[in-house]
Parts: C-alpha cells; sequence; structure tokens
C-alpha cells in the first residue's frame, strides 16, 4: 500500500536510508518541542516513565511485526490484516492509518509556526504555516526521488541535533556551560520528581500529571511501525526487516530515553516557558537549558534545526498519508479517483487531497499556535495507539494459525523470546492508554469539549469503520487453519541473499549499526 521510498540501490545504501528512516524519520517536534508540555504536567520522574511505558509499548509493537519479515508485502500490516484477520479490520486499519498521517501534518504545520515565532513573535502564524507547507507539497510533487533525498538529509540533521543536544546536556547538567552551574538532581528534588495536575493532592493528581505525559509520549513515538513497512519493499527485506527491527532499542533508550531524561535534570517542570501555548519557540526545554546556561547565539541554531525536523515531519506526514489513501482505493476501500497518476507515477490527486486537509492549520491564526499543536498531536497519538493495537491483534491471529497449521516459531526470519506476551501487552498497554488518555476531563468542573474530541475520537472511529465494513463487505473471521501464509514466498525467497561481507573494522561496525 505504500511505496515508501521505492528503492533501487545497493543493498549498503538501502540499510543506510532504512536506518535514517527509522532513527531520524520519527524523531521530530514530539520529542523536542512537545516534551515540554509533558514535563511541566509529569515532572522529571513522570515525563522519564511516561516515555519508558510507551517505549515498551513501541517496542513489544516492532517485534510483534514478525510476520511481515516473513510476508514483506506492499501495505505491511495493512495488507496482511486481511490474511490473518478479516477484510473489515484491514480496512478500519487502513483509514485508521490514513487518518493518523493526515492529522499528524497540521500538528507538525502548527510546531512549525510556534518555532517561528521565535525569531519573529509579531508575525500572523498563517505566514509560516503557509511558507512550510509550500516546503511539504512541493518536496511531495517532485517525485518519490526528491522526497526520499531530502528526508535522508533532514533525518540526518534531526540525528546529529539529538546526538549533539543529549552530549551538550550531559556537559552543562555536570557544570561545563559559561556559567558553571553544576545542576546534577537539584530539579528532582525542587520543585519535585512528579507535578499534581492542576493542584490535584495525592496519587490521583500525580497519575493525571504522568497520563497526559503518555499521551504526548505517544505522539513522538508514533511512526516506528511504518519502518517495517518501508523494509518490506527495499532490497532484500528478509534480512534487512529483522535488523531494523533488533535495532530498535538504539532509538528508545537512546534519543528517547535519554533524551527526556537529560530533559528533566535540565529544566525544573515550573517553568513558565515549557508551556506551548505561550507562543514562544523557548518552550523547547532543549533551548530553555541552552538560554539558562548563558549560551549565546546556539538557540538560534537549535530552532533552525527544529524547523527543518517540522519540514521534515510535514513533508513525510504527506507522504504516507497520500501512499495510504492510494493504497485503499487500490484494494477497493476508496473512490478509484485517488488511482489517478502522474505519467512518472506520482498520484498526484492523492497527494492534493492530503494537502487540503494541512488547512486546518490556520486554525493558528486565531488560535494559539501551540494550542493547535496540543490538539492535533493528542489526534495522532490516540490514532497510533490505535494502530497498534491493531499490530498487536494481527501478531495474536498470526500466530495462532502458524502454529495450528504445523508451523513452528523458529521458522521464522526473526522471533523474540517475549512472544506472545509481548502481543498481548502491545494490545492491552495500548487500549488502557487510549481508555485512560483524557480521563481528567470527567473531574468535578474539568470539562474539556476539545480534549474529549481530539483524544476518544480516533478511539470511537475505529469500531465504527470495523463495524461499516462489516455490513458493505461481510465476511467471516479467517479460520486458523485456512491462513494464507505461502502467497508471495517464492519471489521473496528469490530476492534473499547473504549479505556482503565487511572489508574491515569500521565497516562491520557500520554494517552492524545498520
Amino acid at each position: 500500500m505504500i511505496r515508501y521510498l521505492s528503492i533501487n540501490l545497493s543493498d549498503r545504501k538501502d540499510r543506510v536510508i532504512l536506518f535514517f528512516s527509522s532513527i531520524g524519520g520519527v524523531i521530530g517536534t514530539g520529542l523536542f518541542l512537545g516534551t515540554g508540555s509533558a514535563l511541566m504536567n509529569g515532572g522529571p520522574l513522570g515525563l522519564l516513565l511516561g516515555y519508558i511505558f510507551i517505549g515498551s509499548i513501541c517496542y513489544c509493537v516492532m517485534v510483534s511485526q514478525v510476520y511481515i519479515a516473513r510476508l514483506p508485502v506492499a501495505g505491511g500490516h495493512i495488507k496482511l490484516a486481511e490474511r490473518f484477520v478479516d477484510p473489515a479490520f484491514s480496512f478500519a486499519l487502513g483509514w485508521n492509518l490514513w487518518y493518523n498521517w493526515t492529522v499528524t501534518l497540521p500538528a507538525e504545520l502548527s510546531a512549525a509556526a510556534t518555532i517561528m515565532n521565535f525569531w519573529h513573535p509579531g508575525v500572523n502564524n498563517a505566514v509560516w504555516i503557509t511558507m512550510c507547507l509550500v516546503v511539504a507539497v512541493g518536496i511531495n510533487m517532485s517525485g518519490v526521488g526528491v522526497y526520499g533525498e531530502t528526508e535522508f538529509m533532514f533525518a540526518s540533521i534531526k540525528v546529529v541535533t539529538i546526538v549533539g543536544l543529549i552530549i551538550l546536556g550531559i556537559v552543562l547538567d555536570l557544570g561545563g556551560g559559561p556559567n558553571h552551574d553544576r545542576i546534577g538532581f537539584r530539579y528532582w528534588k525542587d520543585p519535585g520528581p512528579f507535578v499534581q495536575f492542576h493542584g490535584i493532592s495525592g496519587m490521583t493528581g500525580r497519575f493525571l500529571g504522568w497520563s497526559r505525559v503518555v499521551t504526548q509520549a505517544a505522539f513522538a513515538y508514533v511512526g516506528s511501525e511504518v519502518v517495517a513497512m518501508a523494509a518490506a519493499e527495499a532490497k532484500n527485506p528478509r534480512r534487512n526487516l529483522p535488523k531494523a527491527i533488533r535495532r530498535v532499542y538504539i532509538r528508545l533508550l537512546l534519543f528517547y530515553i535519554g533524551g527526556v531524561f537529560i530533559i528533566g535534570l535540565l529544566v525544573p517542570s515550573n517553568n513558565p516557558l515549557l508551556n506551548v501555548n505561550s507562543n514562544n519557540a523557548s518552550a523547547s526545554p532543549f533551548v530553555i537549558a541552552i538560554n539558562q546556561a548563558g549560551i549565546k547565539g546556539l538557540p538560534a541554531v537549535i530552532n533552525a534545526a527544529l524547523l527543518t525536523s517540522a519540514w521534515s515531519a510535514a513533508s513525510s506526514d504527506l507522504y504516507i498519508a497520500s501512499r495510504g489513501l492510494y493504497g485503499l482505493a487500490a484494494s477497493g476501500n476508496a473512490p478509484k479517483v485517488f488511482l489517478r497518476t502522474s505519467r512518472s507515477g506520482l498520484p498526484y490527486v492523492a497527494v492534493a487531497t492530503c494537502a487540503s486537509f494541512s488547512l486546518l492549520s490556520y486554525m493558528a491564526v486565531n488560535t494559539s499556535s501551540g494550542m493547535v499543536f496540543t490538539w492535533f498531536s493528542s489526534m495522532c497519538a490516540t490514532a497510533g495507539l490505535t494502530t497498534w493495537f491493531g499490530i498487536g491483534i494481527i501478531y495474536l491471529r498470526f500466530r495462532k494459525g502458524f502454529l495450528a497449521q504445523g508451523h513452528k516459531m523458529i521458522e521464522l526470519p526473526y522471533s523474540s523470546r517475549l512472544q506472545p506476551f509481548a502481543a498481548w501487552w502491545a494490545v492491552g498497554a495500548s487500549f488502557m492508554t487510549l481508555l485512560f488518555s483524557a480521563w481528567e476531563v470527567f473531574l468535578r468542573d474539568s470539562w474539556s469539549t476539545a480534549t474529549f474530541m481530539t483524544n476518544y475520537l480516533p478511539m470511537m472511529l475505529f469500531p465504527v469503520l470495523y463495524g461499516v465494513a462489516k455490513i458493505l463487505k461481510p465476511a467471516p473471521l479467517v479460520k486458523p487453519s485456512e491462513m494464507d501464509f505461502h502467497s508471495g514466498i517464492a519471489e521473496i525467497e528469490a530476492i534473499t541473499h547473504a549479505d556482503v561481507r565487511p572489508r574491515n573494522i569500521v565497516e562491520a561496525f557500520w554494517m552492524w549499526l545498520m
């Protein structure tokens, strides 16, 4: 369904692009900007625990995509849902994927406007949104070649930026900044490791704060599952996909967990600039820490890097959403008009349709760009959690049928000792996170229609889509004994080959990392 990079490259370059699309592709404004409000709501320990919790779900989702390693077909889990669950589940999951990436686009454009306010706070947000939208649409209309090269460049910038910020954060925490202030764990003691959400005392207040961290963390992590779909269409997928899955812990531990741990050390949770609704790009906790340390000029450089991150994410969101819509049309789940392409194969109707939804970001003209970013990031987070829930269900169905037909899990290109418990954790934890994503609105005098809709709409939408598909295209659940584990295997095995041996130690390390 998704031609993520449509690559005709050498195996080494293939792994490089997969690595940077997996490591850099999902590092975006959720980590760079959204962590500010997460720290404000949960405190340093609440922030860290929230990211560890969502990181555990993300890892379980990745190791649950083993069925794509056996059958790396275009469309990944969306297509394989037809084989292992039923067509209605594939329909609902496909439209949820499209919705997920479509609403993420205005979230990233709103984030870009917030970042631009760092330099020009008095300029109307519509100017910055239009500028970034033109960049995203221009890249997508230029074809997959331009998209692949620009995404590789943007992802490289993001990887270098986050690594540099983590190293700088360690230096600043140990007193290596211009002010020589050794921070240590000062802010874990005062104002404290947790935040009492909206002043609510006791465990309830801390849990509410932590739950807001979890929702924001989900927005930061969502997108990791696309890597498996991209790897399914790369060269030698039987070998490269398991490697992409095994290396996911690098992103989880180093960039996400390491990044938020450093943020919790450098910035107190009661700093007013953490509020993204302040319309100030200094809401990025990294920028706040650099300003506090007295480093001149560097905040502007960091914000420039964050802006390229927003551009990258917006371009990627539009690409995935448009190819998802094209794939839905190709499978008969969307109008055929979305199958129209240019002579070069560009699905221009799908791209234009998905780009039109980015106009929702102009809500930031009359409302705080930070508030609009929060709304859309919550919608994306809950849609992403719904996708993770679906991936866990597909794995459990796949496993049941695979064993029922006399196969053994050791036959798979990749297996985890954590299964099937990892899949059950992905299903249960994703569902519970969705259920409690905005339960503070049910407290006395705390109702917010915007918060309720942005958090619970995708959760309500999925069963509706499944029910509609069941009515329009009635089909029973696929029986384990009738599941298809063989179609397409011959073609996959024909392109599977051993890796090229490294020529030296440096190349061996690089190939291991890739």
